[in-house]
This record gives C-alpha cells, sequence and structure tokens, in this order.
C-alpha cells in the first residue's frame, strides 16, 4: 500500500509540474496573440484578461497530451533510479506498478469532466463576450427554448432584439421571425416581422416583412408598411453566432441534458453536444488509456536503451489515437456514426491496444 501511494503521489506532482509548463507556454503564446488581435485597443491589462479566460479551454483540449508526457517522465524516472527494478525484484509485476497511476489519471479524468469542464465553459463563454465587446462595442446573446431562439444584438445605432420559430442549423436563416430595435437612448424604434430573415455580409435580409413605428405618440398600425425584402444592419456575424449556438464546450456538462432536450423542442438538431456530451463521459477512460500507453514504451530497464525511440514511438502513436477520436467526432456530428459508437469506440479501442501492447512488453 505505502509503495503504490509513492507511485501515486509521485504521478500526481509530475503531471502538475508537466501542466505548470504547458500552461506557462501557452499563456504566452496566447498573451502575444491577443495584443496582436487587439491592435489600436490593445492594453496589457486586456489582453492578460483575455489571455486567461482563453487559457483553460487551450489546456482543457491537450489534457491527453499532457498525461502521456507525465507518464514517460515518471517511467523513465523509475527506470534511471532503478526503482522500477526493485518494485519488480519485489514481486510486483508491471500491471500491478501502474494500478496507481491509472487509479490517479481516473480519479483526475473523473474530477477534471465534473468540477474543471463548467469552468472551461464559463471562461469560453466570457472570452467570446469580451471579445465581441471590444471589437463592436456590444456583446451579442444567444438563448434557445421550446419558443423558439432569442438572439440580441447591438451596436452604434441601437440594441435589437430577434425571435425565431425556427431556424436552420447554423442559426443563420430564420423562420417566422419577429425583430424590435432599440434607439440607443433606450426605448423601442420598430418593430418587424418577417417569413423569413436570412445573415449576409453584416445586415439581415429579410423576405416579406411588415413594419411598425414605435415612436411614443404615434398610432404603430396607422404607419404599418409591407415590404417583399429589405435589409437591416447587424452586428452579428456567422462565427459569432456559430461560437454561441453551436460551440457544445461552451456548455457545462451539468446544463447539458436540459440544453440538448431545449434544442430538440424548439426544433434543432442537437447532435453536436449529445456527441460532447458522450465524449467529456468517456474523457476520463481515454485519459487512462494515455497512461496505458505510455507505459508500455517506457516501463523496462533503462539498460535496454533505444529510449529515445520508445518516447518517440509512444506520442506518436498516442497523437495518433487522438486524431482517431477526433475524427470519429466529427463522424458523429455529421450523422454518420451514431454519437454513442463516435463518443466510446476510440476510448474503449485506445485502452484495449495499450492494454495489449503493456501485456506483450511484460510477457512477450
Amino acid at each position: 500500500m505505502t509503495l503504490h501511494l509513492y507511485f501515486a503521489k509521485r504521478f500526481l506532482l509530475i503531471f502538475l509540474a508537466v501542466l505548470a509548463i504547458f500552461a506557462l507556454l501557452q499563456g504566452l503564446l496566447d498573451l502575444i496573440e491577443e495584443l496582436r488581435n487587439l491592435g489600436d485597443q490593445s492594453t496589457f491589462g486586456r489582453a492578460l484578461r483575455l489571455t486567461l479566460l482563453r487559457l483553460p479551454e487551450a489546456l482543457y483540449g491537450i489534457l491527453p497530451l499532457v498525461m502521456i508526457l507525465s507518464t514517460i517522465a515518471m517511467f523513465l524516472g523509475l527506470a534511471r533510479s532503478s526503482e522500477l527494478v526493485v518494485s519488480r525484484a519485489s514481486g510486483r509485476s508491471g500491471l500491478t506498478t501502474l494500478a496507481a497511476p491509472l487509479a490517479v489519471a481516473l480519479a483526475l479524468g473523473g474530477l477534471i469532466v465534473a468540477m474543471v469542464n463548467p469552468i472551461v465553459a464559463s471562461t469560453s463563454k466570457r472570452y467570446v463576450t469580451l471579445t465581441e465587446t471590444y471589437d463592436t462595442g456590444s456583446a451579442a446573446a444567444v438563448s434557445i427554448g421550446p419558443e423558439g431562439l432569442w438572439l440580441r444584438q447591438g451596436g452604434e445605432t441601437g440594441q435589437a432584439v430577434i425571435r425565431a420559430s425556427r431556424a436552420n442549423a447554423e442559426a443563420t436563416v430564420l423562420y417566422d421571425v419577429s425583430i424590435v430595435s432599440y434607439r440607443p437612448e433606450g426605448g423601442p424604434q420598430t418593430r418587424y416581422v418577417a417569413d423569413e430573415a436570412e445573415l449576409i455580409d453584416g445586415e439581415w435580409q429579410l423576405r416579406r416583412v411588415k413594419t411598425w413605428d414605435l415612436t411614443a405618440g404615434l398610432n404603430p398600425e396607422v404607419g404599418a408598411r409591407e415590404h417583399d425584402s429589405l435589409s437591416i444592419p447587424s452586428t452579428l456575424t456567422r462565427d459569432s453566432i456559430r461560437d454561441r449556438f453551436g460551440k457544445p464546450n461552451s456548455v457545462p456538462i451539468w446544463d447539458l441534458p436540459d440544453f440538448i432536450a431545449g434544442l430538440e423542442e424548439a426544433g434543432f438538431s442537437a447532435r453536436r453536444h449529445l456527441v460532447w456530451y458522450n465524449i467529456e463521459l468517456a474523457r476520463p477512460l481515454f485519459l487512462a488509456s494515455m497512461v496505458l500507453l505510455g507505459a508500455a514504451f517506457t516501463m523496462r530497464p533503462a539498460r535496454l536503451g533505444r529510449t529515445g525511440l520508445a518516447v518517440l514511438s509512444a506520442i506518436l502513436l498516442g497523437f495518433g489515437l487522438y486524431y482517431i477520436r477526433n475524427f470519429a467526432q466529427i463522424l458523429g456530428e455529421s450523422g454518420q456514426l451514431s454519437p454513442i459508437v463516435a463518443a466510446w469506440v476510440p476510448p474503449v479501442a485506445s485502452m484495449l491496444l495499450a492494454l495489449g501492447l503493456v501485456l506483450h512488453m511484460e510477457d512477450g
């Protein structure tokens, strides 16, 4: 038991050290990128704030790499200090030695999904909001529910609230649309009701539309007008809508089931969110497979040589499995695979492959 605790503590400390190194490097790169993107509005405080908000999402994406590098560093250290040889001499098999790192990886994976995932979702959403505020002076908002899709846009000309009964997959073409625009100083200005609205090059193209002037003191119906088509300016872009409407990682995992149900009730496809939800549930298993994979190539005496080749092989194979998982995610989002298959088959296959490699290295 004491030896298990020693290996678990050592693996955890190495994992935190590797994660801190990646956080420092990623933070410096993101800070430079934000300073360049902000341009004339650039201030160090503003860029640093955006960097800190962006950092959790970046680190969240490279956790498998951090896990496999931590495993490699641990077992190379044990091999050089002959601790691995002593452990084997005491009658412990390689799988027994792996029990503690595997338990730590599974525990970390569970904590990351349960606690870090909501933090990443919150910081990602806040990053998008601040970026839009710095770019346009106002942040957009998206809300989806049984009553339909709600959007809010804003700019120098004032705010506008948009409601649609349904939309296309990217929410750039809206149907059964109602738009109320507000003056910069406050108060409603104009109401638009259209059969269809499409976002094109910084404006909404409305088709079969009726307008009402909502100026105080006037009868809106008297001044109502009908048009075959009409354009109104918009600060929304396809990217900004997609970031809010189509990015599942901006929704905390605890809220995803209700969010998916809301999408389906509103008539929108929830496939991307369903795939992401299952991928998050399978994340601890995938992280544990990275531990097995790193151990399969480095859990051997240092005197055998070819350590560099073993490390390179482990990292390349880890990258390969990571991209296979991402490819399966794309197939799941496009409907080529079911969400369960796309999310769970790659981690399970990675686990079995890594376990097979460990058994082969141990017993030949």
